[in-house]
């Protein structure tokens, strides 16, 4: 032990000091501030709230994230209009106007008369293609009826025809039989009775020269001479009844040659009449083909009929849908033409609305979400679902449509249009018309 200057000193002999390691340096410990943490000041005084205030700022916990969880699920858009198939009425007809029965901005039902053009010149054509046509159908029925004629006349004198010519045939045949018969047998047979007679005849003229001289002489008595005399004239009286039998022989073949004759020229003039009957069967196609044109005259001139009908028709414009009628430009007494303008159709009660979002919001946008319309008119809230989704964005379907290929490119965020259907208010005041302002919001969760 020692003293330096009041210091105390001790050192212990070096036997006795055993060397052992140095342990590290423990870490710093951190000495707590007296001050406590946000956390644990505002988790002492909520435990020390009453449990009704607890359970009161539990609900308002929740009701703020189903806020947020639906605030999040959400897409809006000012870029927003009420929209509507307007339908634009033009005349199909030219005509003056006799008769106005609507005004600006009136309101008409389908099917209610508006327009009344003069008719009566298409009523003259009405009445004009009405007898064309009555005019064609009795052509076409005397054609349906000249078809059957026609094939009955032809069919009878075909038959009649026919049957002529084999009976002229038959007797074409008969008469070359009784022909040959009167060449062959009548008249050979009064030939050889000619010849036959001949023969006697000039016997018993020869016995009567012989027995003159001998009468005279008394070498033979007057009976025998009286009896061949007598024999003779029968001899030369058969002889001229011969010949008088082979003229008529001869006269009856040519009268069988003649009869021959007409029997074949009857025959020839009986075939020329059936061929004459077949070749008229050909008018039966003739007149069917005539039919035929008659009946394609007959739809023409019906056609024409439905044509002058519409015609007429289109004289009296009617509303084709239920609206309020606006950009009226016909007026009484005017002269119209087929496409010009009359006036258009607002369909107030179809109303829609047409919703430009960005594409960058349309990532969970389906039809049949609910949505809410805000319509800057009436300040009011009009509730709405989707409907449906264009289908190119609305650049595409402009009439100057970007063409990004040439020139200098800039990315540009494009709007896709949605279109949402309106759950229109009872209140009649609260009407939407196209072209209105409006703030589309579509709740996609």
């Amino acid at each position: 032990m020692r003293n330096n200057g009041g210091s105390v000193e001790t050192v212990a002999p070096m036997e006795s000091v055993t060397q052992t390691p140095t342990p590290p340096p423990a870490p710093p410990i951190a000495v707590a501030d007296g001050t406590p943490s946000f956390l644990a000041v505002a988790g002492a005084l909520i435990r020390d709230l009453p449990r009704l205030v607890k359970l009161g700022m539990f609900a308002l916990l929740v009701v703020l994230i189903i806020w947020l969880y639906i605030w999040m699920g959400r897409v809006s858009t000012d870029d927003a209009q009420v929209d509507a198939h307007i339908t634009a009425v033009a005349s199909q007809v030219s005509g003056y106007v006799v008769s106005l029965r609507i005004d600006d901005n009136v309101d008409v039902k389908e099917g209610d008369v508006l327009v009344q053009i003069d008719p009566r010149e298409y009523r003259a054509e009405v009445d004009q293609a009405i007898a064309s046509l009555d005019l064609v159908q009795a052509e076409a029925r005397s054609a349906e009826l000249q078809i059957g004629l026609t094939r009955a006349t032809t069919t009878h004198s075909t038959g009649s025809a026919a049957a002529q010519l084999d009976s002229d045939a038959a007797d074409y045949t008969l008469s070359q039989a009784q022909l040959e018969r009167t060449a062959t047998a009548n008249l050979l047979q009064a030939k050889a009775e000619l010849a036959a007679k001949r023969a006697t005849n000039d016997r018993a003229q020869s016995d009567l020269k012989r027995y003159e001289p001998l009468v005279k002489t008394g070498d033979v008595s007057k009976f025998q001479f009286d009896a061949v005399d007598a024999a003779a004239r029968v001899a030369e009286s058969d002889l001229a009844a011969a010949e008088q039998q082979l003229a008529a022989a001869q006269q009856n073949v040519e009268i069988a040659r003649v009869t021959t004759n007409s029997a074949k020229a009857r025959e020839a003039r009986s075939q020329s009449l059936l061929l004459e009957s077949k070749a008229r069967e050909q008018q039966v196609p003739i007149t069917q083909a005539a039919y035929k044109s008659a009946l394609a005259a007959k739809e023409r001139a019906k056609a024409a009929l439905d044509q002058a009908q519409l015609n007429l028709d289109y004289t009296t414009i009617r509303a084709p849908i239920s609206g309020q009628v606006t950009q009226l430009t016909v007026h009484l007494g005017q002269y119209v033409v087929p496409g010009n303008l009359l006036f258009t159709l607002v369909p107030l009660d179809q109303v829609y609305i047409t919703a430009n979002f960005k594409e960058t919001q349309m990532d969970h946008v389906h039809p049949g979400q609910r949505a809410r319309i805000h319509v800057d008119t009436y300040g009011r809230d009009f509730d709405g679902v989707v409907d449906s989704i264009a289908g190119a964005a609305g650049s595409r379907q402009a009439l100057l449509p970007p063409q990004n290929a040439t020139g200098n490119f800039i990315k540009v965020v494009q709007r896709i249009p949605v279109k949402i259907l309106v759950r229109q208010r009872s209140d009649l005041r609260l009407v939407l018309r196209p072209g209105m302002n409006a703030e589309a919001t579509i709740y996609t969760r």
